[in-house]
């Protein structure tokens, strides 16, 4: 993984996968989203709402998914991926049962990455 962006508040990582994936972590350690300060929780919001607006103009996808988990990672953190109906997985999560072989032709994932670098830190 490699870090994309970060401030003293939060860190945004690539996530390595056939669809566009980010992920947003908080620099402390908060087992839980409601535990986050309110500056922290906005910073996280506005990273979040950036990350999905650039997401759709460049990619177009079908849908966008923003999960947050944090059981084998007891830190908060959310997932923002840009879904397609020709993915691997899709409509199941990217964690679920394999429905297909990809046939996606996506942009470029770097050209994208620097695009995104700029709005972040705007």
């Amino acid at each position: 993984m490699s870090c994309i962006y970060e401030n003293n508040l939060i860190k945004i990582e690539i996530e390595k996968s056939e669809v566009p994936w980010l992920k947003i972590f908080t620099v402390e350690n908060y087992k839980e989203f409601s535990q986050c300060p309110k500056k922290l929780k906005e910073e996280i919001w506005d990273k979040l709402d950036i990350i999905e607006k650039e997401m759709i103009r460049y990619f177009n996808p079908d849908k966008i998914n923003i999960a947050s988990f944090g059981n084998y990672v007891p830190h908060v953190h959310f997932h923002i991926m840009a879904r397609f109906k020709l993915d691997s997985y899709f409509p199941e999560s990217m964690w679920g049962k394999k429905q297909r072989e990809s046939s996606l032709v996506l942009p470029s994932f770097e050209e994208f990455y620097e695009v995104l670098k700029e709005k972040l830190v705007k």
